[in-house]
């Protein structure tokens, strides 16, 4: 069995994202998505709404499940018997910094790669820190999130109107 790793902030949940998914989906056996608890990184959603956003988004995924982690990625790779980690890259700069990360991940655990899926190019500007600023504005953010994330981000941003 292929056991897979995605693991990231998810703040919030994009259709990029969900595309990585439903690829890795059909190429590994079984999919962990991993949730980053990072007390450090300001995050609009708490680890716990962006987990519930993200099983409620993978719920017809049979083997798609959904966790949070608050601790170094391979050790959650190691502990749950995957030693592939998935990363999506959007462009170069993507690239440069993932291609770092996974040396580094690489040197803590020899036995997990990882594998980096591009974009498809309909995703290539959709970025977690930009819809959460263009929301923030008012802007329309429908393209590049599921509808079920754009109303809880309209939320926070504007709580009287939901």
């Amino acid at each position: 069995m292929t056991s897979a790793v995605f693991p990231g902030t998810f703040d919030p949940p994009t259709n990029g994202h969900l595309n990585i998914i439903e690829r890795g989906s059909r190429l590994f056996d079984k999919l962990d998505v991993v949730v980053a608890c990072n007390p450090e990184k300001k995050s609009l959603f708490t680890p716990e709404e962006r987990l519930k956003m993200l099983k409620e988004l993978t719920k017809n995924f049979k083997n798609v499940s959904v966790h949070l982690w608050d601790r170094l990625i391979v050790e959650y790779a190691e502990q749950n018997n995957a030693n592939i980690l998935l990363r999506g890259i959007r462009n170069a700069n993507d690239f440069a910094y993932e291609f770092d990360l996974s040396l580094m991940n690489h040197n803590l655990d020899s036995k997990i790669e990882t594998l980096f899926l591009p974009t498809e190019a309909k995703y290539v500007i959709v970025r977690s820190s930009s819809i959460k600023e263009l929301a923030q504005f008012g802007g329309d953010i429908s393209e590049m999130v599921p509808s079920t994330v754009e109303q809880a981000i309209k939320a926070k941003y504007n709580p009287q109107h939901t």
